[in-house]
């Protein structure tokens, strides 16, 4: 049955744009009957009332698809009708017998999942595969109007495009304050097709919850409120639309968290952020120094970014085989020799080194910041600003001084009541209290 959905599904992605269609059926929806029956009585046990509609739409499946279990269940006097709005057993109000909560307790035993009514892991790597960027997706009209915020050389966009276009990992490395992190979350900037991610999974009897409301933001347009008000959805809603997802960890990031998470009282399982970056973008910031070595994370990872196929191990030891389609980024302050030797970089395929910035770009990202921020200024105030604190100091420039510097006369401003301007004073004990000065 699964590879005959997978089949389907298959066929109609070369038909049209990546989306999941609707379940005709319970067979169409690829998950065991005895699931279905077990969210069906967790869910009325937590509502201890609901009409059919709503029942449906909390599973994420038409009426239709649940009513012939619903109807068994009646048989089995495991669910009662308290009474019906008049329009057929859509509008009924549904509720627990006495010996349909014990069922439901017995279940919740089990697991307390009651949500969305999981995807089966085949159809789910069917959609992801469907969503990868395809070839030459990117060009670098498109790069440079996601960049058009930032102040961007032409080598910079060259070396960025192709490994972006490409999908594949990519290492950014050098001095801090030049951008790295800044540069890696512009490409959420690019005008994308949004894609379809399940709210969790279902694999040999087990459930993983996918969506995180920290990285997966759903969109939903009047058209799909409208249809939501009628449930009359046009894809299937056990999947939500969303933008592609940015997920960024830093010196957090420890191998237990690239595998799933066994929650022991809630007894179902969370996905990997990996997993939750399908799609879009995973950032390993300050990579480095992290709970564990570099050598660690990208041993974890040699698998699934040449394969793109991911492993991950449940509580009593079983594995799954997960798809692994998301952009790569690892950012570091550390010179890429400390992080390993050759064969081990090898193992990144695109490197680039955000260099500090030339003066011409310095001082446009320090024009730019302070217009943002409508303040006055003059041309000559900017150079006397670079002469006094960088060419005679031998001082080098990073991107983020500008910001910063601004940013500490703005708060001198507002403190001392000053006029809406930046002059040299302004500027002079900004400067100063920006950055560390040695002991005269």
């Amino acid at each position: 049955m699964q590879s005959e959905q997978v089949a389907q599904l298959a066929t109609a992605l070369q038909e049209g744009p990546a989306t999941p269609a609707l379940p005709a059926n319970l067979r169409d929806t690829g998950l065991p009957e005895a699931m279905v029956e077990q969210l069906i009585l967790k869910t009325l046990y937590f509502r201890s009332e609901t009409l059919g509609r709503d029942l449906a739409r909390s599973l994420g499946l038409r009426f239709s698809v649940i009513d012939e279990m619903i109807e068994f269940l009646k048989r089995q006097h495991l669910v009662q009708v308290r009474r019906s709005m008049g329009m057929g057993a859509i509008s009924a109000v549904y509720a627990l017998s006495e010996a349909g909560r014990l069922h439901a307790r017995e279940y919740l035993e089990q697991n307390q999942y009651a949500g969305k009514a999981p995807v089966p892991l085949a159809q789910y790597a069917a959609l992801v595969r469907a969503q990868c960027w395809k070839d030459s997706w990117l060009t670098m009209e498109r790069l440079k109007e996601a960049y058009q915020h930032m102040v961007t050389t032409p080598r910079m966009l060259t070396q960025l495009g192709p490994a972006v276009n490409a999908g594949k990992s990519f290492l950014i490395y050098g001095q801090p304050g030049n951008g790295k992190t800044f540069l890696a979350e512009a490409l959420c900037h690019i005008d994308l097709e949004p894609v379809y991610m399940p709210y969790a999974i279902e694999c040999q009897g087990q459930i993983i919850q996918l969506f995180d409301p920290v990285y997966h933001k759903p969109i939903v347009d009047e058209g799909d409120e409208i249809r939501a008000m009628a449930f009359e959805p046009d894809y299937d809603t056990r999947w939500f639309r969303t933008q592609r997802p940015f997920i960024v960890s830093g010196g957090e990031l420890s191998l237990e968290v690239l595998d799933l998470s066994y929650n022991a009282i809630s007894k179902f399982y969370d996905a990997p952020l990996q997993l939750k970056a399908n799609n879009g973008i995973y950032l390993i910031d300050d990579f480095g120094r992290q709970k564990c070595t570099p050598a660690e994370i990208l041993n974890r990872w040699i698998v699934p970014m040449e394969r793109h196929i991911d492993y991950l191990t449940f509580q009593n030891g079983a594995k799954m085989n997960v798809p692994f389609h998301s952009f790569l980024i690892f950012s570091t302050n550390l010179n890429p020799g400390q992080l390993g030797d050759e064969a081990f970089l090898r193992r990144i395929s695109y490197k680039m080194l955000m260099r500090n910035p030339e003066e011409e770009e310095f001082v446009e990202i320090f024009r730019r910041y302070a217009d943002e921020q409508q303040l006055d200024y003059t041309e000559e105030i900017i150079q006397n600003f670079l002469e006094q604190n960088y060419r005679s100091t031998g001082r080098e420039r990073r991107r983020c001084h500008p910001r910063d510097v601004i940013n500490h006369a703005i708060d001198l401003i507002r403190f001392e009541r000053r006029p809406w301007e930046l002059n040299p004073e302004v500027l002079h004990l900004a400067f100063e209290s920006v950055f560390v000065h040695d002991d005269e």
